[in-house]
């Protein structure tokens, strides 16, 4: 890389992305942990993440750790925060920008660092190294509110899925429960399924509908100002 014709002479913040990756198993909601193998916190959990390059955007960082982590090219990625608290990691000055994604669970791959890497229900996360709890509390938040605004869920689950398994998701999400009829009346009537004519055997012996996300429908419903309530 070049030399900057302009520079400053003061102290510069180093600046890394980590990213939070949510899964969803069918019925918990999950984050991917990577296994530290250096110090500092050397065998503690943390979120993946690393130091961005000097010709990547934030973004682009975010992505090329999804990837290097998941294997996914391609994957729903949010910015939600900053994080610049002076002594957040012990090494040096260090601000970074947060990301979370959304990811099919049966679409990940495993990445280098596999024999490190783990699924964690969201329930069920051990203490993580440097700020990495406070980074968590801050992605929950911000996709149970994003949820209302965005038809985000959708990205965990697959292709077609059923009524079930969308409201277990969003009781997941939302660390609610639903009335079984509410749900479903509520989600029809909002236009964003389209309901196919596959049905699939549920264990009560009985078959349900499989439905597909309709982004058509979602796009006329967002100028129109889209608040999902329950």
């Amino acid at each position: 890389m070049e030399e900057l014709k302009y520079h400053y002479k003061y102290p510069h913040p180093s600046v890394t992305t980590d990213c939070v990756i949510f899964g969803f198993d069918g019925t918990k909601l999950n984050v991917l942990l990577i296994e530290r193998g250096i110090e500092p916190f050397k065998g503690c959990w943390a979120f993946p993440g690393g130091f961005i390059k000097m010709d990547e955007s934030a973004e682009d960082g975010a992505k090329r750790e999804l990837f290097e982590e998941t294997g996914l090219k391609t994957a729903y990625i949010r910015q939600f925060h900053a994080f610049s608290a002076p002594n957040r990691d012990p090494r040096e000055r260090v601000i970074t920008i947060a990301y979370y994604a959304l990811v099919r669970l049966s679409d990940v791959k495993a990445g280098d660092d596999a024999a490190k890497a783990q699924w964690f229900p969201i329930d069920e996360v051990p203490s993580l190294a440097f700020d990495h709890d406070l980074i968590l509390r801050h992605a929950t938040m911000e996709l149970r509110k994003q949820i209302h605004f965005e038809p985000i869920g959708f990205e965990l689950l697959p292709t077609k899925f059923t009524m079930k398994q969308l409201q277990h998701l969003y009781e997941a999400i939302l660390s609610v429960k639903f009335d079984r009829r509410n749900f479903y009346n509520k989600m029809r009537k909002l236009g964003l399924l389209t309901e196919l004519s596959e049905k699939v055997a549920m264990s009560n012996k009985k078959e349900a509908f499989l439905y597909k996300f309709n982004p058509e429908s979602y796009a006329e419903l967002k100028e129109k100002g889209f608040r999902l309530e329950f």
